[in-house]
């Protein structure tokens, strides 16, 4: 899933100077998941923001509105009614919620409400962690299903640095060592002789280095 923390509600306030009407648009899928842009995170907010709207003066209440995706257009039509009268929506959505939001109601200004941070797992309660960069050519079957373009801080490819220690990172102790995984993973499936596949220069064309990104299924396309 895509994990985000939201933005200091200072900087929030900031963003909204100026507007009257406020529409929240949370997310019902990923980062309600991560507890950063969901229903009850809005409601918060809202919550926050009218406070500090009647300590200025201002009685303006904070509309929540909720689809389920933000990434997916047919959600974003069902919800059309709940934007109308807005002068600015605040998306609790990914980056690509808030673009898309942005497409759907073009004469109204769409602020950010989240920084995306990355796509992640969730490890515990509160607790999430990086495990892929969406580099658009995944070597997972190579590596035991450990990635080492996200797990290993210099995203090397063929084994550890020198400076790793005791299976950690020289980058943040706190951190296991991706190779470490790596080997440790392939010696549990008796895969071990991969170590000793040299992996080429990776072709980073198909990561984000290449500009946007598409994918087409043209046979479920109408």
């Amino acid at each position: 899933m895509i994990v985000a923390e939201q933005k200091p509600i200072e900087e929030i306030i900031s963003s909204i100077e100026g507007f009257k009407n406020i529409v929240i648009a949370a997310c019902g899928t990923c980062v309600t998941v991560c507890m950063a842009g969901g229903e009850k995170e809005a409601l918060k907010l809202a919550s926050v923001l009218e406070v500090q709207r009647r300590e200025n003066g201002s009685e303006m209440p904070v509309k929540v509105v909720t689809p389920k995706r933000q990434c997916d257009m047919e959600f974003l039509d069902d919800a059309a009614d709940e934007f109308e009268g807005a002068d600015a929506i605040i998306s609790m959505g990914c980056g690509a919620g808030v673009q898309f939001l942005a497409e759907r109601f073009r004469s109204k200004p769409v602020l950010p409400g989240v920084n995306t941070k990355f796509i992640g797992v969730a490890r515990e309660i509160g607790v999430w962690t990086e495990m892929c960069q969406g580099c658009g050519d995944c070597i997972l079957e190579r590596t035991g299903g450990v990635c080492p373009v996200a797990r290993c801080s210099k995203s090397n490819f063929n084994g550890p640095c020198g400076g790793s220690s005791n299976g950690k990172c020289e980058v943040d102790p706190g951190t296991d060592c991706g190779w470490q995984l790596i080997y440790d993973r392939l010696k549990e499936l008796g895969r071990l002789y991969r170590m000793y596949d040299i992996m080429e220069p990776k072709d980073w064309r198909s990561s984000r280095d290449g500009g946007p990104r598409r994918v087409e299924k043209k046979e479920v396309r109408l």
